[in-house]
């Protein structure tokens, strides 16, 4: 049984972003094992964000903010260097084509950001390190069968999966954010703040999921996908949209929006709505390896070798 994929909208939104989440963020929606594909030409400079008051529907000019780097870590719980004596080489598996996290470079070897981290894991456990590109439906059952020994692909944390394999800790997750044309920004979005404003949404998402049980006051218009969701709020014909907020930070910045629009309020990061986070999956008991992953995922962050990385790949903020 290979895992499954999670479902936002159709195949062909390869052309869009997946995501990553602040703090304690926890990530996207129910049982899936892996986020909306990302666009692989990110714009080079970051989202802007706005400031003013939290009236219910002030009009404010959003101002460039420097790019958040999100910490799932806490200092206060460093782990205890395990026994890495048993570890000699980890095989890392990874996703074939989910640019910028994982794609076949210029040179014909995987790269991504995945894969920097999987490298990064690799010279802090001080052990020889290989990455195999294979199709992600097919990545599981390869670990199963013992042709990897850890999957590092984007992987979402859930109930199903975890039946399945194990999880190290979160190396980062996806908040939901709204969206707005520029001349309607709000610096902060409340249920209230939207009664009666068309929102528009993916039609069965967790997205709609969440504006329907916590927005009930909002008119709610369901889209098939999200070019026609963008569209309608490029066009005017929605106040505010909700989705995965990287995937809607890299369409902001992007040629596609038409520099039409902006980020209005913060993140939104209900785990029941926007699940676990994004871990790499061991074999099932095999706590020798997780537990020198979630060390070693410490330790980069710790140094700033993740900071380095996520600004290396990601310019622009979903926070």
């Amino acid at each position: 049984m290979a895992a499954s994929r999670q479902v936002k909208s159709p195949k062909s939104v390869r052309r869009v972003l997946l995501g990553l989440a602040a703090g304690a963020c926890l990530l996207a929606a129910a049982p899936c094992a892996k986020a909306q594909a990302p666009a692989m030409q990110p714009p080079a400079a970051p989202q802007g964000t706005s400031q003013g008051t939290s009236q219910a529907t002030p009009q404010v000019a959003p101002q460039a903010a420097p790019q958040a780097v999100p910490g799932f870590w806490d200092p206060r719980r460093r782990p205890e260097r395990p026994d890495l004596s048993r570890l000699t080489v980890i095989r890392f598996l990874t996703e074939t084509d989910y640019p910028p996290f994982n794609y076949t470079g210029a040179d014909g070897n995987p790269a991504g950001f995945n894969v920097d981290l999987a490298r990064s894991l690799c010279e802090e456990i001080k052990v020889t390190c290989t990455v195999q590109m294979r199709r992600f439906e097919t990545l599981v059952d390869a670990l199963a069968s013992n042709r990897g020994d850890a999957i590092i692909a984007s992987m979402a944390v859930s109930p199903q999966l975890r039946a399945r394999v194990d999880f190290t800790d979160p190396y980062y997750r996806m908040p939901a954010r709204f969206a707005s044309r520029k001349d309607a920004v709000m610096p902060e979005i409340r249920p209230e703040f939207l009664e009666g404003k068309k929102v528009g949404a993916i039609a069965g998402s967790a997205h709609e999921a969440y504006l329907k049980a916590m927005f009930t006051d909002a008119e709610l218009h369901g889209y098939p996908n999200d070019d026609a969701m963008r569209g309608a709020l490029r066009k005017g014909e929605v106040d505010f949209i909700f989705g995965d907020a990287i995937s809607l930070a890299f369409w902001i910045n992007g040629t596609d929006s038409g520099d039409c629009c902006a980020f209005s309020g913060g993140p939104f990061v209900e785990s029941r709505f926007f699940g676990e986070g994004i871990g790499i999956a061991v074999r099932k008991g095999n706590d020798v390896l997780r537990q020198a992953l979630n060390w070693a995922l410490f330790r980069v962050w710790e140094k700033g070798r993740y900071t380095d990385l996520w600004l290396r790949y990601f310019s622009v903020s979903p926070f």
